[in-house]
């Protein structure tokens, strides 16, 4: 007997990813099929499993729309399929979402079905922009409408003179292409047009962009910036707020967009950091990792781990496949034995802690030499090493152990390959909006960038790690405008935000 289908109504919230509920991540994780819409995260897609079938169903560039009634007829047909089907839509499904409208045609279909709300831009929106929709001060009432109607209807169902002449606080969406038109409507029925209002684009975002006016010049106001859409716009003397608790537009990376080329897998960590600082963040990631060649060799190695006298990590990643594959044989750690364990930099030693094993070695500079310089003051001659290695990495260590009189294996646990797919449309973006910066954490990731050929961004400057990327970079007639010291991620946020602060 087949399983039952059941369609997920779920909303993706506003933008931020750290708005998005726990149960729509669960939801996204799990998806057979993923269909979303064009103000829905892209980000979001990364969370779906191996296999998922992701459909864009909403309007993005020149991509085909699918229309409402196509868009019912494809979750209701996936769903009889037996899978479980994610319709991700832009803030609550539920608000000016269609959400209504499909959970309707589900219903009607028989198919079985779950609402998740998500947070609406009408509230974050606004929120974000330092504006409370309520305020003792101000207002006990809310109103939220839609800029937007049903042009089959033929007729218009907002009824301005109520809305200009009803207390508090309104709030509406998917209103930029009207806003002269709504705003005048508003005056001409008695609303002062003196009254504050505020335009919030990209809501939540790091492109996020805020204009405040009155109800009788923010029309002109936005066509001067020339403001589009998606907006959230506040009417009401709530906005007067904005200029006290505006805290989200004041973060030191606020209005710089920013490129991270790791891997996908890695980008999260130097991402969330920038993006918690205000930066509108591209994750474009120009590598991937793989199983090395040979993977009986690698596993093989791992196994006589413990004969080693020491263990030498050079990268996270070598940490993790090392250790995946050691407890793959072996259930109790103690199998490892005792040797001593190097790291060549902060980050390599906290993946390492992740396991519940200290390190014994990390050099004061974060790179291959520096790791040679600390193995100098240790009496290394004629001991047997393991070097977890990447399939590129270069001979500097195992060079420089050599010489010290080290007996150096090399563990390929890993290579780095071209990243291939875009799924967030990262590289489109990034032509058609440009950057601020565009970051190297390693040399392959600045190999495989210049390798994609894309146009760099006019007044788009580079940041490197460390020396070995920074070189590379220069290889590639790209001098870095800065490097991180000390050359780890925490080094680096630290050195993107003092080389925005000079200028």
């Amino acid at each position: 007997m087949s399983k039952p289908g059941i369609c997920y109504l779920v909303g993706a919230g506003p933008g931020d990813l750290g708005l998005v509920t726990l149960r729509a991540k669960e939801c996204i994780e799990h998806a057979d099929v993923l269909v979303y819409d064009a103000l829905s995260n892209p980000e979001l897609l990364q969370w779906a499993k191996p296999g998922c079938e992701k459909i864009n169903a909403g309007k993005r560039a020149k991509d085909h729309v699918l229309t409402q009634d196509e868009t019912n007829a494809l979750i209701v047909e996936k769903s009889k399929l037996g899978k479980s089907v994610v319709r991700l839509k832009g803030g609550d499904p539920m608000i000016f979402g269609r959400g209504g409208e499909e959970a309707a045609e589900l219903a009607a279909a028989g198919v079985p079905f779950e609402i998740v709300p998500g947070i609406s831009s009408t509230i974050a929106g606004p929120a974000y922009a330092g504006i409370p929709v309520t305020h003792r001060d101000h207002n006990t009432q809310l109103t939220i409408f839609t800029g937007h109607e049903d042009p089959t209807k033929g007729f218009s169902s907002i009824d301005y003179a109520q809305l200009a002449n009803a207390p508090g606080t309104k709030v509406f969406v998917m209103g930029v292409g009207r806003l002269r038109e709504i705003t005048g409507s508003f005056i001409q029925h008695g609303a002062a047009a003196e009254t504050p209002i505020a335009l919030t684009q990209w809501a939540t975002t790091g492109a996020q962009k805020t204009i405040v006016g009155t109800l009788a010049d923010i029309a002109d106001i936005a066509e001067s910036v020339n403001f589009g859409s998606p907006a959230v716009a506040v009417i009401g003397d709530v906005v007067r707020e904005r200029e006290k608790i505006n805290w989200f537009e004041k973060r030191p990376l606020f209005g710089k967009r920013i490129v991270v080329t790791r891997t996908r897998e890695q980008a999260g960590e130097l991402s969330k950091a920038l993006r918690d600082l205000g930066a509108d963040v591209i994750e474009l990631p120009t590598i991937r990792i793989e199983h090395p060649e040979d993977k009986q060799s690698f596993a093989e190695m791992v196994t006589h781990a413990h004969e080693y006298d020491w263990l030498v990590f050079t990268s996270p990643n070598g940490v993790e496949r090392f250790f995946t594959a050691f407890f793959a044989t072996y259930p109790d750690a103690r199998s490892l034995g005792n040797p001593r364990i190097a790291a060549i930099g902060a980050g390599t030693a906290q993946k390492i802690r992740e396991y519940r094993f200290a390190v014994d070695l990390i050099p004061e500079k974060f790179v291959a030499e520096g790791l040679i310089d600390a193995f100098k003051k240790e009496s290394v001659e004629n001991l047997t090493m393991l070097w977890i290695k990447a399939a590129e990495s270069r001979d500097v260590i195992y060079d420089g152990l050599i010489k010290l009189g080290a007996i150096v294996d090399e563990c390929i646990a890993y290579r780095t390959v071209p990243e291939t797919e875009d799924p967030t449309g990262a590289k489109a973006r990034l032509a058609e909006q440009g950057a601020d910066l565009i970051t190297f954490t390693s040399s392959s990731t600045a190999d495989h960038f210049f390798a994609l050929g894309l146009d760099w961004p006019e007044g788009c400057a580079a940041a490197s790690i460390g020396p070995v990327t920074s070189q590379t970079l220069r290889k590639h007639g790209m001098p870095p405008a800065f490097e991180a010291n000390p050359h780890d991620i925490p080094g680096f946020v630290s050195a993107i935000v003092r080389h925005f602060k000079k200028r």
